[in-house]
């Protein structure tokens, strides 16, 4: 009867230990298991936030070209606006010099 039981404690020993050893096997698959989910997750963040800095980067250049644009016409228009006046004031100018001239 004691070589009996001492037979089934060291079974019940036996199996306890494959069921540890069984658990760690798992609880590292497990590990690498989410690791592999976290990386991807990562990757996967970072191409979206990637995707979002090209995106706010085309609407700011679109943005500065558009404000780019509106100082040029202002500009054309103020040049043209002086050069209506310069072309005004050309003929005061050519008769001054020849009343000059004369005189």
């Amino acid at each position: 009867m004691a070589v009996e039981a001492i037979q089934a404690v060291t079974e019940l020993e036996e199996r306890v230990k494959k069921q540890k050893e069984a658990a760690a096997v798992q609880n590292k698959q497990r590990l690498l298991e989410a690791q592999r989910a976290a990386r991807l997750l990562v990757e996967q963040s970072r191409q979206q936030a990637e995707g979002e800095a090209r995106q706010k980067m085309a609407q700011a250049e679109a943005q500065a070209a558009e404000w780019t644009q509106g100082v040029l016409d202002q500009a054309k228009q103020e040049c043209e606006a002086l050069k209506t006046q310069a072309r005004g004031r050309l003929s005061e100018a050519a008769a001054f010099l020849v009343e000059k001239v004369v005189n």
